[in-house]
């Protein structure tokens, strides 16, 4: 039996199982989001982030957070989610978590940054989803 890893697409059919499972509170206020699946971070990025190596970074909210956002803002590069396949497998594999879950709190962490939400909040935000998944279940 050959197993093969999720390719990119596959990563985009689950983040999108992901995102399904976020709790409405967040996901009404997504939908201009453009969540975009990278094989790693690009060489700015590792530096801007000053990363000690490409697997050290699971995702990455690119944009103006609404709590910073004017009416009087005009156009421009949409909001951004990148997850970064090959970090996401890597982590998934040391870890054993269920490769949904993992994308689903990468994710609800990122839109964290794009309400600028403190890490409690994603906490709470986090906690909602499992008690929602389990409630399905």
């Amino acid at each position: 039996m050959t197993l093969l890893a999720p390719t990119l697409a596959d990563l985009e059919d689950l983040a999108e199982e992901a995102y399904a499972a976020i709790p409405e509170e967040l996901r009404r206020h997504t939908a201009g989001v453009v969540i975009r699946i990278e094989e790693f971070p690009d060489r700015e990025t590792e530096e801007e982030m000053e990363l000690e190596s490409p697997f050290d970074l699971l995702g990455l909210y690119r944009g103006v957070a609404l709590t910073q956002k004017s009416v009087g803002d005009i156009g421009g590069a949409p909001d951004m989610v990148f997850l970064y396949r090959r970090p996401i497998l890597d982590y998934w594999c040391e870890t054993g978590e269920d490769l949904v879950l993992l994308i689903r709190h990468v994710l609800i962490h990122e839109f964290g940054h794009h309400f600028g939400y403190s890490d409690a909040d994603m906490d709470r935000l986090e906690r909602e989803a499992e008690a929602a998944a389990a409630d399905v279940a």
